[in-house]
C-alpha cells in the first residue's frame, strides 16, 4: 500500500486532529485524605480503638490454664500455635475489676519490644478507618483509669473512640509486675 505524499507539516497536522478527536480527557484531580486505621474494641460501655499495627493478632477464646501465685488481672496462659501466651485481662489491669469471658469476648495479641502478651476484651468491634480530621489530642476519657494509655481520641458520627496505646500498656513498670 502506498501512502499518498503529503507536506510533512499538513500530514503532522491531520495527526494531531485525528488524536484530539478520539483523546481521553485527563481524570479528574481528587482530594486525598490521609486516613489512620485501628482495631475497635470494647472494654465494658467503653469503645476504644488501637492502632492496626500495634495488634499482630485477633484470636477466639482459647483454653487458658491458670498461673498460681499472679495477679488476679493475669487469666494465666494458652498455648498457641505451640508457643506458650501470657494471657491478661486488660480491664482488670487497668480498672482492677474482672471481666467475666462471653461469647464475643477476644484476645488482642500484642508485641512490643520483644513482649507478647493476649489481652482480653469484652469485644472486637471490627477495622475502623478515621480521616486525619477526626482527630483530637484531648483524649477523650480525661479523668478514667484508661487516661494515661490513652493518645488522642477519634470523633466520627457522632461517636468518640479514645486511642488506645498498646505501646503505652507494655511499657508501663505495673503491667511487668504480673507476681502477686
Amino acid at each position: 500500500m502506498t501512502v499518498p505524499s503529503q507536506h510533512p507539516l499538513l500530514l503532522l497536522q491531520d495527526i494531531e486532529r485525528r488524536s484530539k478527536v478520539h483523546a481521553f480527557e485527563l481524570p479528574q484531580q481528587l482530594d486525598v485524605r490521609t486516613t489512620w486505621d485501628g482495631v475497635g474494641f470494647r472494654l465494658g460501655n467503653l469503645q476504644l480503638v488501637a492502632a492496626v499495627d500495634e495488634v499482630k493478632e485477633i484470636l477466639p477464646l482459647p483454653r487458658i490454664t491458670s498461673v498460681p501465685g499472679a495477679q488476679r488481672w493475669v487469666k494465666g496462659v494458652a498455648n498457641i500455635r505451640g508457643t506458650l501466651l501470657p494471657v491478661m485481662d486488660l480491664q482488670g489491669f487497668v480498672q482492677d475489676s474482672v471481666t467475666l469471658p462471653g461469647r464475643r469476648s477476644r484476645i488482642l495479641v500484642v508485641r512490643h519490644k520483644g513482649i507478647s502478651a493476649g489481652l482480653l476484651v469484652d469485644e472486637v468491634l471490627g477495622l475502623k478507618h478515621f480521616y486525619e480530621e477526626e482527630y483530637g489530642s484531648d483524649g477523650g476519657e480525661g479523668e478514667s483509669a484508661y487516661a494515661r494509655y490513652l493518645r488522642g481520641v477519634y470523633r466520627q458520627d457522632g461517636e468518640s473512640w479514645p486511642v488506645f496505646s498498646m505501646a503505652a500498656l507494655v511499657d508501663s513498670p505495673e503491667f511487668m509486675q504480673v507476681a502477686a
